[in-house]
């Protein structure tokens, strides 16, 4: 195995297309499905699915792809740490449950080592997706919370996916709340107050588990429930509906809007809030862009 033909397998499947892959590289089509196949036979694996309509990652490959990826990001800062070559165009994902502070990480993670050029990418996602994300190494960090109502169910797919959680924080439970609401004007507010609103949830697809749910206390009851996909409709859906959601209370006015409040919910409970690495994977920058999450 060469740090060439990891080359091929991530442009390969960048491109999507042998063909293509091909003219980026500047080398014969042939030779690089041979290199491929090369590859393939000396790992005992399958990379890529051959079909009529072209090539897809195998299983198999999909997790390849990111420790291969992770081979060439390094090599890349290697060589323009000590060979002195043109900086490289830096790639770094995090996926992350829907929280507005995770955006303002991010925003500043850019400023402060994007360089002049960068490949950066933020997935606000459902939860089992975000671990799946990390768990096949699409991206190096994952942002969730724990608390004792889901821990046990989190760590035991966390410890199958040999993935390791880091607290950043412990948050108590607050409601987010439009400023025109009744609510909005109280300093703490009681659970039996919700009754009347609306409660805005995130849709978690296929695995729409309690336990993946990114709201705390999502087995209550309640006469009203809209489950959204994204942030700007729950925030919307707030302001125009006068609902609530429950959160961790940590509130960016510049992203958020003036328009959204955070009070304190009179509750025993808590949200420990924090990111997901691979166990197996170790990152050279992985630190520094961690220190702005």
């Amino acid at each position: 195995m060469t740090l060439l033909q990891l080359k091929y397998i991530v442009t390969v499947a960048a491109a999507g297309t042998i063909s293509e892959a091909a003219k980026q590289l500047y080398i014969a089509q042939p030779s690089l499905t041979s290199a491929i196949k090369e590859l393939e036979n000396e790992l005992g694996i399958t990379i890529f699915k051959r079909t009529n309509k072209g090539i897809l990652l195998s299983a198999e490959g999909e997790e390849f792809l990111g420790y291969a990826r992770q081979v060439i990001e390094q090599t890349n800062l290697i060589e323009e740490r000590y060979l002195g070559k043109t900086p490289v165009k830096h790639q770094f994902c995090v996926s992350t449950q829907h929280y507005s502070f995770a955006v303002e990480a991010f925003v500043e993670l850019l400023k402060q080592y994007g360089g002049e050029e960068y490949d950066f990418r933020i997935r606000e996602t459902q939860t089992y997706e975000l671990i799946e994300d990390v768990a096949k190494l699409r991206s190096e960090v994952g942002v969730l919370y724990l608390n004792s109502f889901n821990e046990a169910v989190l760590r035991k797919t966390m410890r199958e996916n040999d993935l390791k959680f880091h607290r950043l924080f412990i948050a108590k439970p607050h409601v987010f709340v439009s400023t025109f609401s009744p609510l909005a004007k109280k300093k703490i507010v009681e659970l039996d107050e919700l009754a009347t609103y609306p409660r805005l949830s995130y849709e978690q697809g296929e695995h729409n588990s309690f336990y993946f749910s990114e709201e705390i206390l999502s087995t209550l009851e309640s006469k009203k429930d809209i489950m959204v996909s994204d942030r700007a409709t729950l925030f919307n859906l707030l302001i125009g509906l006068n609902g609530y959601t429950i959160c961790s209370g940590v509130i960016n006015e510049e992203l958020n809007g003036k328009n959204i409040v955070a009070v304190p919910l009179a509750v025993d409970d808590y949200m420990e809030i924090g990111y997901i690495t691979h166990s197996k994977v170790r990152w050279v920058n992985l630190e520094l862009c961690i220190s702005k999450l």
